[in-house]
């Protein structure tokens, strides 16, 4: 009745269509990634993650205390500075979050916030990575 001598007969063909699918995907998004500087975030109590809107500015502040708004980027003592030049492209009322390293001094963070109040931003908000 049953002939168990037979080898069942493996077919990848599936499989090879998958991969070769996954590969165009890969080919086609590689160009697309754009470098970012790597932040590492503290994490957050909250388990609901804010969005960001274009119109909204993001601070983003490294490891090393570099400061980056868009494409510019400086130093902690230029913020100020350059804050004031920045803060015309951007509503009063619109939010901001900072986006700063885990491993800053908590005076380094604390400085950009003021900074921030003092300019007249309304809406500041930390961000942490969720």
């Amino acid at each position: 009745m049953y002939n168990y001598d037979e080898k069942p007969e493996l077919n990848i063909t599936p499989l090879v269509d998958i991969m070769l699918v996954l590969l165009a995907i890969l080919m086609v998004t590689t160009p697309a990634i754009i470098y970012e500087e790597q932040i590492l975030l503290p994490d957050g109590s909250q388990k609901q993650t804010s969005n960001n809107i274009k119109q909204d500015m993001i601070v983003r502040v490294d490891a090393k205390g570099v400061v980056h708004i868009n494409n510019s980027s400086m130093s902690l003592a230029e913020f100020p500075d350059n804050l004031t030049l920045l803060s015309s492209q951007y509503s009063l009322n619109s939010p901001v979050y900072i986006q700063a390293d885990k491993n800053l001094v908590y005076n380094d963070v604390m400085f950009v916030l003021k900074t921030l109040k003092k300019a007249g931003f309304i809406k500041v908000a930390l961000q942490t990575a969720g």
